[in-house]
């Protein structure tokens, strides 16, 4: 896919969105949400969800962080789903790489490992 992230790339009917929100896993981290679900495409793709944020320069820059995010980091993640980034209005991310860090922290914590370890 090289560096570019096509349209196709992108959840773009609400239909898509409520499908992951009602049967998708959930990973919750600190002021976000990742929710996965299987799809047939061959490919990940993106849907993001920001609650909250009343500015629209906010919320849009929010937007464009979890996009470059996903953009350089497809491969990190488990290939073949689609993917909602739901985002709640504390949420301050400044960088991809503050992303990248918060989502490996809440697939972490959300592994069936690490809640064995909390028993």
């Amino acid at each position: 896919m090289g560096f570019k992230l096509p349209k196709t790339a992108l959840l773009r009917k609400s239909k898509q969105y409520s499908v992951v929100y009602r049967q998708g896993k959930r990973y919750r981290g600190d002021h976000f949400s990742l929710i996965f679900i299987e799809n047939d495409q061959g490919f990940n793709r993106l849907g993001i969800s920001v609650h909250g944020v009343k500015k629209a320069v906010e919320r849009n820059r929010m937007k464009r962080l979890i996009r470059e995010f996903f953009r350089m980091n497809r491969d990190f993640l488990p290939p073949s789903k689609d993917i909602v980034f739901a985002v709640r209005k504390e949420c301050l991310f400044k960088n991809p790489h503050q992303i990248f860090t918060a989502v490996i922290q809440a697939v972490n914590a959300s592994s069936p490992r690490a809640n064995r370890r909390r028993e």
